[in-house]
This record gives structure tokens, sequence and C-alpha cells, in this order.
């Protein structure tokens, strides 16, 4: 077993102050917030975010593999709508709420590991923006929407005239069979609402950050926990986050393989950046 003193290359790890961790953590996380809401539906056009939405569509349905608005429907036909509310507040709320408890636990418990996941964390968040800058990605759950992000004013702009928020939607704007399931059945802050479109990109669908950090949380707490039912629990973290972020409409199933390729490239990345800054200067050199 490792000791906890040293690092796997022999070196003592550096002492680990939380202060920095969460001024370092803040700073990662302000400069993604701004960067990522700098494109998408800032722009205001939700035509380029539309037509990849529709070759997403296009892929997926010539693989055989495009089942999320049948999902969707199978699921919210369940008694009580498969208390989809939970699903809203679940997408909402753990996406933060596990991946901080991951990190402390980590700094707390493991500070070998905790250099390496943290940047790890911290390089998957940066390559994501990159997706988000260059795909834009109209969600499932904007396909049908009227509202201004929606795609309907695109496909049926004379059914969107004199429509207002919060009336039923228009029959033309049924097209893909999607709910916006936070409108409809409420559950957490719809990013559609006046306080948070502006201050966040509608169109940040690729990759799913979702999935990335959801992997990324599983991966820092299954080696941390003893008990098994606890390894099993956190290890099926991601696959329940895959059956959210699909059941609520938030996302295409191939927006979690981006969100792998950017935890894999992150992860490469950081044990890279991070080996050699635990190395000895006489190694370095």
């Amino acid at each position: 077993m490792t000791d906890t003193a040293t690092t796997t290359a022999g070196a003592p790890p550096r002492p680990l102050r939380w202060w920095k961790e969460v001024l370092f953590g803040a700073a990662v996380y302000a400069v993604y917030s701004f960067v990522r809401n700098q494109f998408g539906s800032a722009g205001g056009d939700p035509g380029p975010a539309f037509e990849h939405a529709r070759e997403i569509i296009d892929l997926q349905d010539a693989i055989g593999l495009y089942f999320e608005a049948d999902l969707q429907r199978w699921y919210l036909d369940l008694p009580a709508d498969g208390l989809i509310r939970l699903w809203n507040v679940f997408y909402g709320l753990a996406h933060f709420v596990v991946t901080f408890v991951a990190l402390v636990w980590l700094f707390r418990r493991d500070p070998v590991r905790y250099p390496q996941w943290r940047n790890t964390l911290a390089l998957t968040t940066c390559v994501a923006v990159v997706g988000f800058a260059a795909y834009s990605l109209m969600p499932p759950r904007l396909l049908d929407d009227p509202g201004e992000f929606g795609a309907c004013q695109l496909y049926a702009p004379d059914a969107v005239v004199g429509w207002q928020p919060g009336e039923p939607h228009p029959t033309a704007c049924d097209r893909y069979g999607y709910v916006d399931t936070v409108a409809r059945y409420g559950g957490w802050i719809s990013f559609g609402n006046e306080g948070m479109k502006d201050v966040s990109n509608q169109y940040a669908a690729m990759p799913s950050m979702h999935i990335g950090w959801s992997t990324w949380s599983a991966l820092v707490l299954v080696p941390l926990v003893r008990r098994r039912w606890a390894k099993a629990l956190a290890a099926a973290y991601p696959v329940v986050t895959l059956v959210c972020i699909l059941v609520t409409g938030n996302h295409y199933w191939i927006d979690g393989l981006g969100g792998l390729a950017c935890l894999a490239v992150g992860y490469a990345l950081a044990r890279a950046m991070t080996g050699r800054l635990r190395a000895p200067a006489s190694a370095r050199t």
C-alpha cells in the first residue's frame, strides 16, 4: 500500500492548503463559466445550434441509436410522470454537490492522489470550453420550444407569432416530440428564465460535463469508500446521471461520449503535468 506521506515518485508531496485550493477552484470555475457563456446562445442566433442538433440526430439515426424522444415519451407515461421533478432537481444539484463532496473528501483523505485528480477536473473543464465554443448544440428540450432559444421559430415561424411564455406550445412546434421537463413539471431553475438566460449558454450541450464530472467523481470516490454498497453506488453514479440527462431532455447520448473524451484528455494532461511538477529538480533537469 502506498504511504500517504510520499508520492508514487518517492518525493514528499507539497503541503496542501485548503484556502489555496478554494481560490484555485473558484478561479477555474469563474473562467470556465465566463468563457462558456460567450458562445452559443450569447450570439442570439439559434440557427447554427439547431443545424448541429440535426447533424447529431442524423448521425445517431444512421447508426440506429436515435432513441431519446421515444425514451422520454415512455418515461413520462409512467405513473406519477416517473417522478420527473426529482430528476430535474437531481440534474440541477447533484452535478455540483457530488463533485464538490468528492473533491473535498479526496483532499482530506488522500493527499497523494489529490493533486492529479484536482488537475484532471480543472483541465477536463477547460477542454470542455473548447467544445462549447467550436460546436454550439441545441439540446433536445429546445427542439420543440417556440421561445427565443428554441428551434420552432426556425421551422415554423408563423406558428410562434404572438405566442407568449407560459402559454401552451403551438401544435406546429411538436415536430421532434420533446418536452422541457423543468418548464412543464418544475423542480429546479429553468435556464430559460429571465434571471438565468443571460448568464447561461443555452447551447452548451456538447460535451456533457454532467457525464464528465460524474465519471470523474466515480473514479475519485470508488477507491475512497470501503463498503461494497458504497462502491457500487459511486460506480453507478455516472449511469444514473446518463439516465437523468436523457429523460429530462437536456442531452443526446452522444454528448456523454464527448464528456468522456474531455475527461480522458484532461486526465492525460494532468498526469503529465502533475508528474513533472512532482519530480525532483534533478530529474526535471
